[in-house]
């Protein structure tokens, strides 16, 4: 391949990653498999190689973290506010069910309201049912902090095996 190609190659890759990784605070936008198909897409290019597969496999691992943090922080940063599972489950269930039916930006609203009917219906408590939404808002914060931590280190391998093939 021609020096100025692997050049526009590799400017275009970290693009599409740093796109990817700026989507990572929009809920909606799925900004850790942006960064990975753009890895995937350089390698398949580029190839692989033995340190390109390595890094390849450790930033599909890593994606793949980026994929469940967010339900798992949110889930137990509001059960240790009290928050009961069957409202946790609830509210993850609903989120994903109105985004797929619906849109993406109905199942953000879906979630927080049916773990909050959920968990009103539970205890008939207004101040809980405040609680279970302070929860899933501080961990879906925490999921967004880890999301981009996780962002960052996947662009980082693939910058590593970039300026080693």
């Amino acid at each position: 391949m021609s020096p100025w190609l692997s050049t526009f190659t590799f400017g275009l890759t970290l693009f599409v990653m740093l796109v990817g990784l700026f989507g990572l605070v929009i809920p909606i936008f799925p900004g850790i498999m942006v960064i990975w198909l753009a890895a995937l897409g350089y390698g398949l290019v580029h190839g692989f190689g033995t340190l390109g597969g390595w890094m390849f496999g450790f930033i599909t691992l890593l994606m793949i973290a980026g994929i469940f943090v967010d339900n798992v922080l949110m889930g137990l940063v509001a059960r240790q506010g009290g928050v009961s599972w069957v409202s946790i489950i609830a509210g993850i269930f609903a989120g994903l069910i109105v985004s797929l039916v619906w849109t993406p930006i109905g199942g953000i609203f879906a979630a927080p309201l049916v773990l909050m009917l959920s968990e009103y219906l539970r205890t008939s408590d207004w101040k809980q049912m405040l609680v279970a939404l302070r929860g899933m808002t501080a961990g879906w914060c925490l999921g967004v902090v880890a999301r981009v931590g996780l962002g960052v280190v996947m662009i980082i391998l693939w910058v590593v095996w970039a300026l080693n093939r």
